[in-house]
């Protein structure tokens, strides 16, 4: 062996011991993460404290720089560390309101129902489920009736339907829905309950651990005060409140989900109709690409139900989309009459019109990529 060798051996011995160490670093971090978290079930804080991490990553970027190593690369060290002591560190939390009565979800055992019985088990409710045999037996009305908060967590289509069923809920229960939906749901809880009535929307699929650092839209429907503990207890779980007007939600979603799901469904069954090689479009793609065919690809492997639901719920919608087509024949027009120029001068209109945005886009994006090629994403 080689003086070179075995000075190459040395510093590998060393990494690795280094390396171990960060292990050990990582299990007492967790251990003391663990107690934070007891102590934030105790007491009621919230989970996730943005100003808190804010802090923290400005304080090591710093210390980074004076120690002459990247602070990029301790900010993502430490976001990925703290991603994953949020949801490790919480198996209980703060119950707000001990005297909330029994929470009934509707449609509990489905898959983001599911999280949400999960988040009231963990915060000491007293929690009950409704599913289609309970309506068939006849117990469902016994639960109902029993009920100081109903949730509604059932698909779309059947979302009135079953709303239509609730009026045998006491008075002073609160009936909220959580469907991607909410005007018409918000108007159908209004119209059968004379009760609390508040639409939300969690901004998450049903593989989000819980509500950390995740979105949930407040609709408020009629007394607002009776349900601020569960605005509240949504706020303990880390989730962040946004207010909305159900109109303005919906209008929103029609961009967000209709018409993104829409262009990838119409994108995914071209794709099917041109049967390219998957492996070997993969195999050419830079991450990027690679990105945005797992998007495609993530559609697919979930169900199409949930999926019609959302893009056929509102007639009103479809105007969206032809809008959409006609914009994509146009382009397709430049394409054909050869007017690079006219593309051209159409892509600086949309550039300004995304502004400041796109440029951040550009930015954040640059991180994203290099953790996907990193990983190797959807790579052999």
């Amino acid at each position: 062996m080689t003086d070179l060798s075995k000075r190459l051996e040395q510093l590998r011995d060393g990494i690795d011991a280094l390396d171990s160490q960060l292990v050990d670093l990582l299990a007492k971090r967790a251990q003391l993460t663990t107690e934070v978290g007891q102590i934030k079930a105790q007491t009621g804080m919230p989970i996730y404290v943005p100003e808190r991490e804010k802090s923290l990553i400005a304080s090591r970027r710093a210390q980074a720089e004076t120690a002459g190593v990247a602070p990029a690369l301790v900010e993502d060290l430490l976001r990925r560390i703290m991603r994953e002591s949020y949801h490790t560190q919480n198996n209980q939390y703060l119950c707000v309101n001990p005297d909330a009565g029994k929470v009934v979800v509707i449609g509990g055992e489905g898959a983001l129902g599911g999280v949400f019985v999960g988040l009231f088990e963990k915060s000491g409710y007293d929690v009950a489920v409704v599913e289609k045999a309970d309506w068939e037996s006849g117990q469902a009305e016994t639960i109902l009736k029993q009920a100081r908060l109903a949730i509604v967590a059932v698909p779309i289509n059947i979302t009135e339907q079953v709303i239509a069923q609730l009026n045998v809920l006491p008075d002073d229960c609160i009936l909220a829905d959580i469907t991607s939906v909410k005007q018409r749901p918000l108007q159908a809880m209004l119209d059968v309950h004379p009760g609390p009535v508040v639409g939300l929307h969690p901004m998450f699929g049903p593989d989000a651990p819980g509500m950390i650092k995740q979105v949930v839209v407040v609709c408020d429907g009629r007394q607002r005060d009776a349900y601020a503990w569960l605005v509240e207890q949504m706020t303990t779980w880390g989730a962040t409140i946004h207010r909305s007007d159900a109109g303005e939600h919906d209008e929103a979603m029609a961009f967000i989900q209709v018409m993104r799901h829409f262009n990838t469904f119409v994108y995914g069954e071209h794709l099917r109709g041109e049967d390219p090689d998957l492996e070997q479009l993969t195999a050419f793609s830079s991450p990027i690409y690679r990105l945005e065919l797992a998007m495609v690809g993530r559609l697919f492997a979930q169900a199409p139900a949930l999926y019609a639901d959302i893009i056929f719920n509102n007639p009103d919608n479809y105007a969206l989309l032809r809008r959409f087509h006609e914009r994509f024949g146009h382009a397709l027009s430049l394409l054909e009459a050869g007017n690079k120029q006219a593309f051209m001068a159409q892509f600086s209109k949309v550039g300004e019109w995304f502004g400041d945005y796109a440029k951040r886009c550009l930015t954040d994006s640059k991180q994203l990529l290099l953790k996907a090629d990193d990983g190797h994403l959807l790579r052999k």
